[in-house]
């Protein structure tokens, strides 16, 4: 029986990896055919709207967080990193880009993974920012 907790991480995944595609320009057809609902996923995730979590500091996003079981903290961080990088390309929204950094680091720091697209993507964001 697939627990609450389960469900949430397997969404926080499958959310993650359309955006990576998504900010890669590589989407799946099927995946991206209909347009992600990020009212609803994070509905789901968050218990809040987008508009909810994007209206959150960086410190109550990562309290938020932090209230998960530690194993998972890297999963929402690689989400919480690609969804403001997205949602900051494509609005052109520095705050969001901001959050975005801050997340990716901090996937980086629990995930202890070199990931070079990370790593370059927040580099991008710090010349963006400034």
């Amino acid at each position: 029986m697939i627990t609450d907790k389960e469900f949430t991480l397997r969404l926080i995944r499958q959310l993650s990896q359309a955006l990576e595609k998504l900010i890669l320009d590589k989407p799946e057809e099927s995946l991206m055919q209909k347009e992600l609902d990020f009212d609803s996923l994070m509905r789901d995730i968050f218990k809040l709207s987008f508009t909810g979590v994007a209206s959150k500091t960086k410190e109550e996003l990562i309290e938020m967080v932090n209230e998960r079981q530690e194993r998972d903290h890297k999963d929402y961080y690689e989400m919480l990193g690609n969804l403001f990088y997205f949602k900051g390309k494509t609005e052109n929204n520095k705050d969001f880009l901001d959050k975005a950094k801050t997340f990716y680091e901090l996937y980086l720091q629990s995930s202890g993974i070199f990931a070079l697209p990370v790593i370059n993507r927040i580099s991008e964001i710090k010349k963006t920012l400034e």
